[in-house]
Formats: C-alpha cells, sequence, structure tokens
C-alpha cells in the first residue's frame, strides 16, 4: 500500500508541477504555496497513513532525496547565470560584489543572530548552532520571481544586467555549500564538546580546506566536460553538436562524486562545475538546453518535496513546534535576514534593489538536507524540535516569500523573467 500512495503522490506532484506554472503566472501565488497547502488537505484524509512521513523513522531516505534536489537546483543555477566570473580579472570579482557581502558578511550575521536566539530561549547550544546553520541556506527556487530566467545564448552579449535577480540567485547557488562548516561546527560542538579542542581543526578543515577542494574539484570536472563537449578533436565526444542535454545530470553526478571523494564539499563542486561548463562558448545554444533539462528535473523534485512536506505538517510533523520555534521563525523571515543583509549589503546596489535583495531570504529544500544530515552525525541533534521548527519556518517563508515576490519585484522594477532566447 506504501508503493502506491507513493506513485499517487509523485504522479500528482509530476502533473502540478506541469500545469502550475502557466496556471499561476499572473496572480500572487507560487507553485510551491499550492503544493504546500494541498499537502496540508492530503494530510487531513486517511489516504496517506502508511507514507514514511516520520523524519526520525526515516532520516536517510529524507537526507538523500533533498541532497538529489539540491544537487540539482546548483546545477541549473550555475548553468542559468549569465555574468561570468574570471578568476584572474579583478574587475569581474568586483561585479559579484553583492554576493560576497551575502555570503561573507550577512550569512554569518543571520547564523549568529538566530543561534544566539535560541540559545538565549533555553536551546542547548549545538542545537541552536545547528539551527542558525540550517536555516541559513536562501533558496529562491521556491520563489520563482525572483531568480533568473536561464541562460541567454545566440548573437546577444551574454551579461546578466538584472541586479536583484542575479544577486539572489548566485547567493543560493553558494551558500548552500558553505553553510557546511557551520553545519560541521555544531556537530563537532555535539560530539566533542568545548570549542578549544576543534577550533584550530574547525577553521583550518572545514572552513577553508574542504571549501578550496570542493571548489577546485568542480572547475577542473567542468572544464573537462567543457572541452570535451565543445573542443573535443573526436566528433563522438563534441557532444555540444548533438544537443545531448542529458549531459547536464552526468556533470552534476561526476563533479559531487569527485568533490566527495578528494574530501571537499560537493555542493560546491556542482556549482562551480556548472559556472565553468558555462564559461565555455558563452553563446552557444548547449547551455539553455542543459539548463532545461536541470530545471524540469529539479522543479519535479522540489515540488515533491514540499508537497510531502504539507502531507507531514498535518501529520504530526509540527507536534513539538512550541513558541520558542515559533519566534526563531517569524524573526528570522521578518527581521533577522532583512536586518542582516542590510547590513551586507551597505554602500552596494540602489535603495530599493537592496530592501529586495535583503527581504527574500527564502528557506527552502536545503535546510531539511542539513538537518537529516546532522542527525545522522550526532543523536543529540536528531530533535523533533529541530524538525518542526526547520519546517514551521520553511512554509513561513514559502508563503510570506511567495505572496510577496511578484508585487515587491515589480515595485523595484525588475525585469519580468523570460525563457532562454537565442
Amino acid at each position: 500500500m506504501t508503493s502506491d500512495l507513493v506513485y499517487l503522490v509523485a504522479g500528482g506532484c509530476l502533473l502540478l508541477a506541469v500545469v502550475l506554472p502557466e496556471l499561476l503566472d499572473r496572480w500572487a501565488v507560487s507553485a510551491p504555496m499550492v503544493l504546500v497547502g494541498v499537502g496540508l488537505l492530503i494530510g487531513l484524509t486517511p489516504l496517506p497513513d502508511g507514507m514514511p512521513l516520520d523524519p526520525q523513522s526515516n532520516r536517510a531516505t529524507i537526507e538523500h532525496v533533498t541532497e538529489l534536489a539540491v544537487l540539482v537546483a546548483l546545477m541549473g543555477v550555475g548553468l542559468a547565470l549569465d555574468r561570468p566570473l574570471e578568476v584572474r580579472r579583478l574587475a569581474s570579482w568586483r561585479r559579484w560584489g553583492a554576493t560576497w557581502r551575502l555570503l561573507g558578511i550577512s550569512m554569518p550575521l543571520a547564523i549568529a543572530a538566530v543561534a544566539l536566539l535560541a540559545w538565549a530561549l533555553g536551546v542547548p547550544p549545538a542545537v541552536a548552532l545547528l539551527l542558525g546553520a540550517a536555516l541559513a541556506p536562501t533558496d529562491p527556487v521556491l520563489a520563482s520571481d525572483v531568480q533568473v530566467a536561464g541562460p541567454q545564448t545566440g548573437d546577444l552579449e551574454v551579461d546578466e544586467d538584472d541586479e536583484v535577480r542575479f544577486t539572489l540567485t548566485s547567493e543560493a547557488g553558494l551558500n548552500d555549500g558553505l553553510a557546511f562548516p557551520f553545519v560541521y561546527a555544531a556537530i563537532l560542538l555535539a560530539t566533542e564538546g568545548a570549542v578549544s579542542g576543534w577550533a584550530l581543526e574547525w577553521v583550518g578543515w572545514y572552513l577553508v580546506g574542504k571549501v578550496v577542494l570542493g571548489v577546485v574539484a568542480g572547475i577542473v570536472v567542468g572544464r573537462l566536460l567543457a572541452w570535451a563537449a565543445f573542443r573535443s578533436r573526436t566528433r563522438s565526444l563534441r557532444l555540444a553538436e548533438r544537443g545531448e542535454s542529458l549531459v547536464a545530470l552526468a556533470a552534476l553526478v561526476s563533479a559531487y562524486g569527485v568533490g566527495e571523494v578528494v574530501g571537499g564539499y560537493g555542493f560546491l563542486s556542482v556549482f562551480a562545475c556548472a559556472m565553468t561548463f558555462r564559461s565555455a562558448e558563452r553563446s552557444h545554444d548547449y547551455h539553455a538546453a542543459m539548463h532545461e533539462v536541470t530545471e524540469r528535473l529539479e522543479r519535479l523534485l522540489t515540488l515533491f518535496v514540499l508537497l510531502v512536506l504539507g502531507i507531514a505538517l498535518t501529520r504530526g510533523l509540527l507536534a513539538s513546534l512550541d513558541w520558542r520555534g515559533v519566534v526563531v521563525a517569524v524573526l528570522l523571515v521578518a527581521a533577522i535576514r532583512p536586518v542582516a543583509g542590510l547590513v551586507g549589503l551597505r554602500g552596494c546596489l540602489e535603495d530599493d534593489e537592496r530592501r529586495a535583495v535583503a527581504f527574500f531570504g527564502v528557506r527552502g529544500v536545503g535546510s531539511i538536507y542539513y538537518l537529516a544530515y546532522a542527525g545522522g552525525h550526532a543523536e543529540s541533534l536528531a530533535s523533533d524540535w529541530l524538525w518542526s521548527t526547520v519546517t514551521f519556518t520553511i512554509v513561513l517563508s514559502v508563503f510570506v516569500h511567495g505572496a510577496l515576490a511578484a508585487p515587491v519585484m515589480r515595485r523595484v522594477g525588475a525585469e519580468v523573467p523570460v525563457r532562454t532566447r537565442s
């Protein structure tokens, strides 16, 4: 019976994933909002009784499903960004200035604020730090009106000129991996105790070493695949000529595998691989074809996770939610992320753009993954309260940011996202 229910939910998710984007195009309602709402309604019926919804009993399954969803999203983001990042050109790094500020200033500030708030409310230090780290990654995919639409190809000059969409999308592409050091800090605090015993190891290996290895691995894989697809002397390897777009999936799996094998952060490897591949033959239509494949799979996986999340919410997932969790969630969405964003972006972007970027700190699938991952490495972090608080925060973010995305983006004059132009 359980397998039948899974097929039923998966089929409904696939149908909704195909229909909803066009159906909701003119409304201030996002597809994630509808999927969570549908899940809530399904959860009130006896239909999903046999489904494995308990996060404690099914932690490994949740970890792997959300891991795959994040990986596909990272590949899609890397291929979608039109603004190049040339390592040897300082001017190129400066054009990513708003992104670096969000990652280097705003994200640590938000993590610290959430962790300190939870600790002040009586949450154990390791659990409080994990809460801050798990809620650190942003996920503009859940509010499609604030992300870039996809790669521009053809005869157009390839560069991203919408600062709001570019900043939010590039931030999401990088912070899914850069939140990992803080997750490891929570694991070390829970398993090894006092910070003095592991601080140097954390800085040297988890904060610096694994980041560098992950990025380098992704660049190497991306260059090798780009050389084969565009420039190989062997015609059978020049996949760009045949338009074989499934290479996008092979690339993300290969980059993630290599990054993890060498000890780096695989999430960063996937994003670096996608960016490196995108830098080759930037105007080639092959990038658009690859992005379309990842976009469709990403939409399906993300909406499936949200539909099941909605079902779980009315089947006991919020049973451990208390006033402390509500306070953390509301303050994160309404104050902590916006303030941290404004601090990090001070002197950067126009006023309206800065406020929009600071506000849209959408929380999503990545938070679920980090929670499941940490719970598998430290028993004390497998907390029902954490699951209730994080999922409540995600749902709050989905509805608040999903409802406000379209009107806010119109107000700041951001361009309406369009499909790939060729």
